[in-house]
Order: structure tokens, then C-alpha cells, then sequence
């Protein structure tokens, strides 16, 4: 029972990579294992990054990416074209584009896709943010580059329909990109001529 008992924070150090994306819990092991070979300061270190990301990013008031500030690097960028807008799902795919160094309008995050199976109704993403911004004027080109699978289809489809009345134009990445794959592990090239052959919807 002992053994137990003194055993107990390391199991549960492993449940909370196990809940991490990807992490199965014999990744999980490993990294519980990991941590308790690092040194006092290294282990608080690594904590104080967790807190500290937490506790200081938030979303971007325009577009919902992560940042430190009101406004993230890009919408702060008066030199980005403001006119066009990337929806993507995630901040992980702005990454992706921006690797491209091809994409010079800005972005925004949805946050998830709709997908009515898994609870996911188009309240629960940042849908509304987005005709906010469409609704102040000045967009005339909304990208629908959710991934290219039935719920990134679903949400592109739905958002297009919204956005239609508004007199706005929405585009679709031109899927050289595999059905079924994620942006997120998209080469540049690859990625550049989906923008580049995007397709009105």
C-alpha cells in the first residue's frame, strides 16, 4: 500500500500527458518518467512555462489566433491586405501558411469544426466573430481553408452559405492537398498552389 500511495503522483503526472493530443500513455510514461529525472529547478521551470503560457495568452480581438496582446502580429500589420481573410481551424494552420511567405492578406480562427456527431454546433466555434468583422465592411475575399475532410467540407459549406448575402466572396483551397490530410503537415510548395488555384464556392 505504501508503494501505492508513493506512486500515486507519478500515475497521475502520466493521466495528464496521456490527455495531451497524440500522447498515448505509454508516451505518457515516458514523459512522467522524463520529469522526474530532471533536476528541482528544470522541473519548475518547465511548470512556471505552463502557467505562464496560460496565463498570458489569449485570443487576438480580431481574428482569435494566440497572443500576448490585443491584437496579434499579423492583424497589427497595417502592410497585410485586410481586405482578405483565411479561415482556417486552428492556429497551428497560420503557421503553416505563413511558412509559405506567399499569403499576404490575414487570417481567423475558428477554433474547431462543425460537426453536429461530436456536439459541435456552429455556436460553439468562432462563428460569430467572423460576421462581426465581415459585417464592419471593407472584406472582399473570405478563404475557406479548413481541412479537407467531411467536417472541414461541412463547416467551409455552411460558412459560405452565411457569407453569400453579404456580398463577399468566398474561395475554397484548390485540393492538391490529399482528402483527408491536415494543412498542418502540408509542404510549402504544396500548400502555395492550393492558395494560388483556390476555387469560388
Amino acid at each position: 500500500m505504501g508503494n501505492n500511495s508513493t506512486a500515486l503522483p507519478l500515475v497521475l503526472l502520466a493521466e495528464q500527458f496521456a490527455r495531451l493530443p497524440g500522447i498515448g500513455m505509454k508516451s505518457a510514461q515516458r514523459l512522467a518518467y522524463h520529469v522526474m529525472s530532471m533536476t528541482d529547478k528544470e522541473a519548475q521551470d518547465f511548470a512556471d512555462a505552463i502557467i505562464r503560457a496560460h496565463s498570458t495568452i489569449k485570443s487576438c480581438a480580431e481574428c482569435q489566433n494566440l497572443t500576448e496582446d490585443e491584437l496579434c502580429p499579423v492583424c497589427a500589420d497595417e502592410l497585410r491586405d485586410h481586405s482578405t481573410i483565411c479561415v482556417v481551424e486552428t492556429p497551428k494552420d497560420i503557421s503553416a501558411f505563413e511558412r509559405t511567405n506567399e499569403y499576404k492578406g490575414v487570417y481567423h480562427v475558428l477554433h474547431g469544426l462543425i460537426s453536429p456527431l461530436d456536439g459541435i454546433t456552429p455556436d460553439k466555434i468562432r462563428l460569430k466573430e467572423l460576421l462581426a468583422r465581415i459585417q464592419k465592411g471593407g472584406v472582399e475575399e473570405v478563404i475557406m481553408a479548413t481541412n479537407p475532410t467531411v467536417e472541414g467540407e461541412a463547416t467551409a459549406m455552411y460558412i459560405s452559405k452565411l457569407l453569400k448575402p453579404l456580398g463577399v466572396k468566398v474561395t475554397r483551397l484548390a485540393f492538391g492537398l490529399p482528402v483527408g490530410g491536415t494543412l498542418e503537415y502540408a509542404d510549402e510548395v504544396t500548400l502555395f498552389k492550393a492558395l494560388e488555384n483556390r476555387n469560388e464556392i
